[in-house]
């Protein structure tokens, strides 16, 4: 059945193949005809040689009576070809359907550890196992069995092999095993079955989990030093609960580790219990998990959640030699926040006033040194307190929001999508699209004109505040980033941008004879301001990748229409409220600008999806297979990013409230083919109801031998009458 089908799926491919070069290539038909016939002769070539060898294999040459034992199923992998674990990621775990003795019981498949499977472009494709490998289970005999006899064990074995393509595999294995009275003797297996690394619980580890909005922290604690080692975490759920193709952060805690594991999108709401497998490198080991889940409203710390006792829990991992590699970023944080602080004095509203400030220091102090110091450490005064005074808004922030996760927004779609537009704003502001501010600068001007220390100290406060609007674009990243350390950090680095930007007052007022080295001011800053523009550009552009991650693909193309939106208001604001307009011009930018603002955060904002939203599985012609044994309806959308009417079916069908209430009613399994870049399996699919684009929806009815094939152009009508036919 395997040849046969694999010759069917093979020479339905390749007609597809040749009607094409036909149509498109006009190649001779002799031309043709030699490739086809020579496409087959390998596909037959192939199909008798699969690249996955399958055969029973036991630990021991004997059985004794009543005494259970290990048999195993050895698969062989050619290189670069994989087979799946228990839950799979895509395709489908390997299964044993056993045909035994009478009074033979067999045990589950004991999954030995599993590793990241990759795809030749090194995609993650899913969990599974390459090499040779042993799929062990226990099976006990009945203690009626008379010695000297031989018994066997014969079992249909199935799996999914993988490499560049997919295809089924599957084989009738036999062992027959002689009865004996006396003790069994290890077989030439037993070594190899014995040295397949297998999920070990212990107690020398306290493990916890703590369910923040879309993620898992998992928190690992050990007293023992000796056990505290970990190399290369990584957590795979039985069930599928955390998502297979996602990284998951990992950082070292007091006495253990702590680790972020993405929830999958169509994982079950109602999941109380973690329960997996955390595996390690060099060596390979595996700690069973197998704990209760605690909830926290979305946003709240989950570290405040999880538990940091020291005493030994019960779980353990085998240690190993290579410790985790850990990163402290903040002096690194503090050298850019420094280096920023400096490149304010460039921006074309400040560098100017530098040489005339501090002569002006000079003529106030009449030339005496101490006190043109003074000045200059007056001046250094009103910036830190101007920089700690919105510090410390952040700290009553932080204080007031610790109940609502504050440091952990970025998991907030909201949240990241308001600083996107930020920094947009910004950006095009640094562009000179707009001007922020020049009232607010002119009464800035007129503070700092004031003399004495007064006057340098609110030379210094409005350097950072009024007078100097155009550091809004470089103090919106220190935010951004400060939200994500603690009150001290934030302190710290807010501090650092403020000496960074009072340095040069601070030097120049030791060295006032270095006014005479600073470059003349020209059209060179706004330059350099405009160019300063574009590590703000790359800014927005890692939020939206953030995005990307957090929402649906529909709700990612409507923020990226938001923002352009957003962008559009703004130039609205530039272009009609510019230096010199009239009254009415200015009045009618201002209110039009902040109109397609308006517009913009509203169309942009992401909201929670609802209840009855459709969780979309990846599609595979295996898990249809399953689904259709159990009776489901099955609908099923093969769809790509650059389809502009798949993205519109997505909007105006599969946001109806009937189709969603309906669709949940009738517990319809939904899959989804993403055909966004090339996929094999996808285009044969397609090909077999001769079809070469997308959008292409079926629905697979129970008890119906075909699917019904929908129309390109979809309405909420037309996909419930195709669900609702059996009724």
């Amino acid at each position: 059945m395997v040849k046969k089908h694999a010759r069917r799926n093979a020479s339905a491919s390749l007609r597809l193949s040749y009607n094409n070069l036909m149509l498109h290539a006009m190649l001779p038909r002799r031309v043709c005809q030699f490739f086809l016939f020579a496409a087959l002769l390998v596909s037959a070539v192939r199909a008798a040689d699969s690249p996955v060898k399958a055969s029973l294999v036991a630990a021991d040459i004997s059985i004794q009576p009543g005494h259970a034992f290990t048999v195993a199923l050895r698969l062989q992998h050619e290189p670069h070809w994989h087979t799946y674990w228990i839950n799979p990621g895509t395709g489908y775990p390997t299964s044993l359907d056993w045909t035994l003795p009478d009074g033979f019981k067999a045990g589950p498949i004991q999954w030995p550890v599993p590793h990241v499977l990759h795809d030749p472009h090194g995609a993650i494709v899913g969990n599974g196992y390459e090499g040779e490998t042993f799929l062990s289970v226990e099976i006990t005999p009945p203690a009626t069995l008379k010695p000297g006899d031989t018994i066997t064990l014969h079992a249909k074995a199935g799996w999914l092999m993988c490499q560049d393509v997919c295809m089924p595999g599957k084989a009738d294995v036999e062992l027959m095993l002689p009865v004996s009275a006396d003790a069994p003797q290890p077989s030439e297996w037993a070594a190899k079955i014995a040295a397949q690394p297998m999920p070990q619980p212990s107690a020398a580890w306290n493990v916890s989990a703590v369910r923040d909005g879309k993620n898992i922290w998992l928190r690992l604690i050990s007293a023992d030093s000796t056990t505290r080692e970990l190399n290369a975490p990584h957590f795979f759920a039985d069930d599928g609960f955390i998502q297979y193709d996602q990284p998951q952060t990992v950082s070292s805690v007091d006495n253990g580790y702590e680790l972020v594991l993405p929830i999958s999108e169509s994982a079950d709401a109602t999941t109380t219990q973690l329960v997996g497998v955390l595996t390690t490198e060099t060596p390979v080991a595996g700690l069973r998990i197998d704990i209760p889940i605690t909830t926290v409203a979305t946003g709240a710390n989950p570290k405040s959640q999880t538990p940091d006792t020291k005493e030994p829990g019960n779980s353990q991992l085998p240690s190993t030699n290579d410790k985790l590699p850990t990163t402290n970023s903040l002096p690194a944080t503090l050298a850019l926040a420094f280096i920023g602080g400096l490149i304010l004095n460039l921006m074309p509203c400040v560098f100017p006033v530098l040489g005339i400030k501090i002569l002006g220091f000079v003529n106030q102090a009449g030339h005496e040194r101490g006190k043109v110091v003074a000045h200059g450490l007056v001046f250094t005064a009103g910036v830190l307190l101007s920089f700690w005074t919105l510090a410390g808004v952040l700290a009553v922030l932080r204080a007031g929001g610790d109940q609502l996760g504050w440091g952990f927004q970025l998991q907030s779609p909201a949240f990241v999508f308001g600083l996107t537009a930020v920094m947009l704003i910004f950006a095009l502001n640094m562009s000179g699209v707009f001007e922020f501010g020049l009232a607010a600068t002119g009464v800035g001007g007129k503070l700092q004109m004031k003399s004495g220390y007064a006057g340098s100290f609110f030379t210094g406060v409005l350097a950072t505040v009024v007078a100097t609007p155009c550091s809004a674009p470089f103090l919106a990243p220190a935010l951004g980033a400060a939200l994500a350390l603690s009150t001290v950090q934030a302190f710290t680095v807010f501090t650092a941008i403020a000496l960074g930007l009072s340095t040069p007052y601070l030097l120049l007022s030791i060295f006032p004879g270095a006014v005479k080295v600073l470059p003349r001011p020209g059209a060179w800053m706004e330059t350099f301001k405009q160019f300063m523009a574009f590590p703000l550009y790359a800014t927005v552009g890692y939020l939206v990748w953030v995005l990307a991650g957090q929402v649906s693909e529909s709700a990612l193309l409507t923020i990226l229409f938001a923002l352009v939106v957003i962008a559009m208001g703004v130039w609205f604001y530039g272009h009609w409220n510019a230096p010199g307009a009239s009254a009415g011009r200015a009045r009618f930018g201002l209110i039009a600008g902040f109109a397609l603002l308006g517009c913009g955060a509203w169309l942009g904002w992401p909201h929670p999806p609802a209840s009855t939203d459709i969780t979309w599985e990846p599609w595979s012609a295996g898990r249809v297979a399953q689904l259709r044994a159990d009776n489901r309806i099955i609908y099923v959308d093969f769809t790509a990013r650059w389809c502009a009417t798949c993205q519109a079916n997505k909007k105006f069908v599969f946001h109806d409230a009937t189709v969603l209430k309906t669709f949940r009613d009738k517990s319809i399994a939904t899959l989804r083919g993403d055909w966004t870049n090339a996929d094999p399996l996808i285009t044969a699919e397609l090909a077999k109801y001769h079809r070469s684009a997308v959008p292409f929806n079926l629905v697979y009815l129970p008890g119906e031998p075909e699917p019904e094939t929908l129309p390109e152009l979809l309405t909420p009508g037309i996909v419930l009458q195709a669900v609702d036919k059996k009724d």
